[in-house]
């Protein structure tokens, strides 16, 4: 069976951003981000303005490659992930949904606007979304319109991924291992 996908939200479950301004996560690194590094639809009509702080912990990239998935970004930063994120994490480049004409569109359902490229992405591969902006109108859109295995996993942007969470996650992959009964 093919390795399943994870689609990787940067901005909450590997950047903490909610967490308390003054006060570093244990086992995180600061990268200091030019706000002017990313495409014109990102920092649309923003001036040139401090860095973005970034709090990354090395450790989740060796955490994410012994997961069992194919791991793609799934996140606004799309290949700018491959430039600033993954080398801090020791990932190496990862494919990235191109969110395209999506990007920050709110939709009439409620819907995220990453919800529907993100199935079309997988087009019926089994896979699992770690996002902090997942709601059960996303959980909803992905059994009508998913019909492989999936995993929709909210964590809390104010302290991103923990041991918890990577547990889930290689629950959820070791699952696709298991011969399902048939009736």
């Amino acid at each position: 069976m093919n390795r399943p996908l994870l689609f990787l939200d940067v901005d909450g479950p590997l950047n903490p951003y909610a967490a308390q301004r003054e006060r570093r996560p244990d086992g995180y690194t600061t990268l200091r981000v030019p706000q002017d590094s990313g495409t014109p639809d990102e920092h649309r009509g923003l001036s040139r303005r401090r860095p973005l702080r970034v709090w990354l912990n090395p450790e989740h990239g060796r955490s994410l490659l012994q997961l069992g998935y194919e791991l793609c970004w799934a996140t606004t930063w799309m290949n700018d992930a491959n430039r600033w994120i993954a080398p801090v994490l020791g990932l190496p480049e990862l494919p990235f949904v191109d969110f395209g004409d999506a990007l920050f569109q709110d939709r009439p359902d409620g819907v995220h606007w990453k919800t529907g490229p993100l199935v079309d992405y997988a087009n019926g591969r089994p896979f699992a979304w770690v996002d902090d902006e997942q709601s059960d109108l996303d959980q909803a859109y992905v059994t009508a319109h998913h019909h492989g295995p999936r995993l929709l996993h909210h964590v809390n942007p104010r302290i991103g991924l923990r041991e918890d969470d990577f547990r889930t996650l290689a629950d959820f992959a070791r699952s696709l291992d298991t011969p399902r009964a048939t009736g």
